[in-house]
């Protein structure tokens, strides 16, 4: 049965989440609107309900955050206005319009002491700033609209704007070895998986918008745990398959690189809610990473023509 096409208004313009929802839900045929600064700001209340009205989504998706998790230390209250008030701009704002609020949010509302895959119900205590902030995001998103999907998500790379991924090919080409700490764990999220995830809820939401299950707080991320390190190593090796150098990957302890903000040390996320509920299962990060280093580098070499080719040189 093919899914009811939305009026999807999408907050955050030139974001890696931003962009992969555009993409995908563009391409699906929902009717897409994207916004975000300078026309609308979280931080400018006015400025967010304004858009909201003029555009009369059926879905919002919040997808503008402030990410710099170090720079927040010093810049709570800008963290705050954006991830914590912000959000609860657009989520009122959406409530108000009887529309959807997709929100996303972050592995680091947790403290990372656990050695087991976090589930939603596990209990909250963001380590800094940034994660106290997203924390506080979650909770006033829930309490002004109860047509609300949060998505905790992490690690997330994509071709666009800044991220991990993007940082390793660039010292690829810069160093010949790259320290990279090796003793936190996650799951690295490409974000074109993350934007089909939201077309898929989308979908859902049109099959059945009056079930009270299909609304809530869930994790959403690529299968398959790692460490910084290890997805480093993978990067390069999917550079180096690629025609690219090979740069050195050595492991080391947090304490070796040391940051403002406290990183969680184990914050992978289960998805057996997303799973249960909407019947979405993420594929394994290392997965997609070769789709997404196709987008940035170029297609795997084909060995077996670079044979034939060598063949046919030699028999001339």
């Amino acid at each position: 049965m093919t899914s009811r096409k939305q009026r999807v208004l999408i907050i955050g313009q030139n974001g890696q989440v931003s962009r992969s929802l555009y993409e995908v839900l563009s391409a699906s045929g929902h009717h897409v609107v994207k916004i975000g600064r300078p026309d609308v700001d979280l931080c400018n209340r006015a400025s967010v309900a304004q858009a909201i009205r003029a555009t009369r989504p059926s879905i919002v998706v919040n997808a503008a955050a402030y990410t710099a998790v170090d720079r927040a230390e010093d810049e709570p209250e800008a963290a705050f206005a954006t991830n914590a008030t912000g959000a609860q701009a657009a989520a009122e704002a959406a409530a108000e319009a009887g529309a959807v609020i997709i929100h996303f949010s972050t592995d680091y509302v947790f403290d990372g002491t656990k050695r087991k895959p976090y589930v939603e119900t596990d209990a909250v205590a963001p380590a800094g700033v940034y994660g106290k902030s997203k924390l506080a995001g979650e909770r006033l998103v829930a309490a002004v609209n109860a047509k609300h999907i949060i998505l905790r998500t992490a690690w997330v790379f994509s071709p666009f704007g800044s991220n991990f991924a993007k940082t390793i090919l660039r010292l690829n080409q810069e160093r010949p070895e790259i320290n990279v700490v090796d003793d936190q764990h996650g799951n690295p999220t490409y974000a074109p998986d993350l934007a089909e995830v939201v077309r898929q809820i989308i979908g859902s939401l049109g099959a059945s918008p009056s079930d009270p299950e299909i609304f809530g707080t869930f994790h959403a991320v690529n299968s398959g745990e790692t460490t910084w390190h290890a997805f480093a190593s993978a990067i390069i090796d999917g550079a180096a398959q690629r025609g690219g150098p090979r740069a050195a990957i050595l492991p080391i302890a947090t304490t070796e690189y040391p940051t403002k903000a406290l990183r969680p040390a184990y914050s992978v996320l289960s998805t057996d809610k997303l799973a249960d509920v909407y019947g979405i299962r993420f594929r394994p990060w290392s997965e997609a990473l070769s789709d997404g280093l196709d987008r940035l580098i170029g297609p795997l070499r084909d060995e077996t023509t670079q044979c034939l080719q060598q063949d046919v040189g030699q028999s001339r």
